[in-house]
């Protein structure tokens, strides 16, 4: 499963890429305010960051508009992703931008049937948003189980779900017992699923047992 960071703290992104283990960045007109960058400028540091996928939203809402700002965007980097709405509008500028072998992320997506369109549309990515589902009591999760359910039934859709709103470890790991392609998360999150307690205090235990050996691996 792939990893991404949902985030644009340069900063963060700077640090956790060092682990060799995130696969691209989202973004979001929300995080682009609260960052107060300017948002190409913000995107192009990013892009020279992470070699992966990038994701960067149009704000528009109309089709013709949506495309004009799409293609501008799509000339920061080539692995820019071009992010649309999960409308119709938003699904017919997909279908003009995956014709054109542009990669399109299509985003706010809440049930199967938007996320079937989107594959038809030929979305490289759909982001189902399981958190925000879960705020009114609904299962997010399920909804990534039935879209992996319908995209397993047709191999023509190259389409990858891309499992948005992560607001805990718990998502990661049930998002990838279904299958799920790709989770986008904050960078908190990311770091917590490196730690267990009894990770902790076996380093300990074996920290202080090595110590009595009165022996070093690397001699001075």
């Amino acid at each position: 499963m792939k990893i991404f960071l949902d985030t644009t703290d340069v900063n963060a992104i700077a640090q956790l890429s060092k682990t060799g283990l995130i696969d691209g960045i989202t973004t979001n007109p929300s995080l682009v305010a609260k960052s107060g960058q300017n948002f190409e400028s913000l995107l192009g540091e990013i892009c020279a960051l992470i070699k992966g996928p990038v994701s960067a939203e149009v704000t528009a809402f109309d089709h013709t508009t949506m495309l004009k700002e799409a293609f501008h965007l799509a000339k920061i980097a080539p692995n820019i992703v071009i992010k649309v709405p999960l409308t119709e509008e938003g699904l017919k500028t997909c279908k003009v931008l995956s014709e054109q072998n542009i990669m399109v992320n299509v985003t706010l997506c809440f049930s199967a049937l938007q996320a079937l369109l989107a594959a038809k549309a030929g979305a490289t990515f759909i982001s189902p948003f399981v958190g925000r589902l879960d705020d009114i009591g609904q299962n997010g999760l399920e909804l990534i189980a039935d879209i992996r359910e319908i995209y397993d039934n047709y191999p023509e859709f190259k389409t990858e779900i891309l499992v948005a709103s992560i607001r805990n470890p718990a998502h990661v790991l049930e998002s990838a017992k279904i299958g799920a392609d790709v989770v986008t998360l904050p960078p908190d999150i990311f770091s917590k699923m490196f730690k267990h307690p009894l990770t902790d205090i076996g380093l300990d235990l074996f920290a202080k047992d090595w110590e009595k050996t009165n022996q070093h691996i690397l001699k001075e």
